[in-house]
């Protein structure tokens, strides 16, 4: 594969070993261990306030474990590491925004400066490379601001894989998408993993769309976690011993329903782990 060919991959992209995370005197979670090999796909799935996205700032090197460690590539973590790619949740950005689609993506592949990116030799063929594999080399030059939701997430996607990354953290990134575009931005993390060999750690309260492509499941619930494959996490019994009151998982169609989730009803859309207080969700 072209990526391991670029940036030879050790057996395991991310190793978490015995780690915790704290919020004051509340602890998140404890005894974390997870090794992801190249290519796999794991979802982070939880409540509002659980640690989700707090993980992912650990393993960006943003936020410190209370214990234990992480490790990249075989490395510590460390800020700005070109190995990890970073797709954020969809948030439309003001339709008066002067920058092109393509000067977004640019940012990925030259880094974010003042004003627009400076052309370097190969950069506009590199650029290209990544509008076309995120479907949006028919708007490359369209102003960001006028595009739709799922026509800027592509983006974000493309600048995310710019220095073809090891691992690929996902935090809520089919947020606020209609169904069709929900499906577009995750056929392409799909297809970059299976091509790649990128690792991907994808946050979401909604394991629907993406279930046909995840590997493991890693469900974080007051203060505990369970690890597996999607039949072992998804199931009544598990999800009950979890949270500590009983909750059903039931099918419908092709769609997984969680009920009896505690305060299911105030699950927020998106995490904001340092700052919310702690809830509880499900998926539907």
């Amino acid at each position: 594969m072209s990526g391991a060919e670029a940036h030879p991959q050790p057996a395991s992209v991310l190793t978490i070993a015995g780690a915790a995370l704290h919020r004051g005197s509340r602890e998140l979670w404890a005894g974390l261990d997870l090794d992801v090999a190249p290519g796999e796909f794991i979802a982070v799935l939880g409540p509002s306030g659980s640690g989700k996205t707090t993980l992912l700032r650990s393993i960006l090197g943003l936020q410190p474990l209370s214990a234990g460690s992480i490790r990249v590539g075989g490395d510590p973590v460390r800020r700005g590491n070109p190995r990890i790619g970073y797709v954020p949740q969809q948030r439309p950005l003001p339709p008066d925004t002067s920058m092109r689609a393509r000067d977004l993506v640019a940012l990925g592949v030259r880094g974010a400066r003042f004003g627009l990116p400076i052309p370097h030799r190969g950069d506009r063929a590199r650029v290209d490379a990544l509008l076309d594999g995120v479907g949006a080399a028919h708007y490359a030059d369209r102003r960001v601001g006028l595009l739709s939701g799922g026509e800027q997430q592509r983006l974000r996607v493309g600048q995310a894989l710019a220095d073809q990354p090891m691992l690929l953290l996902c935090d809520e990134p089919l947020s606020n998408l209609d169904l069709a575009n929900q499906r577009g931005v995750t056929d392409i993390i799909d297809r970059q993993r299976h091509d790649h060999g990128t690792a991907v750690l994808f946050v979401t309260h909604d394991i629907n769309p993406i279930l046909g492509h995840v590997d493991r499941i890693l469900y974080i619930a007051g203060g505990r976690f369970v690890l597996g494959t999607p039949d072992e996490v998804l199931q009544s019994r598990v999800l009950t011993e979890l949270y500590g009151t009983p909750v059903f998982v039931l099918r419908a169609g092709d769609r997984l329903v969680v009920v009896g989730v505690p305060d299911a009803e105030a699950q927020h859309e998106h995490e904001h782990d340092h700052d919310d207080a702690a809830g509880a969700g499900g998926f539907a």
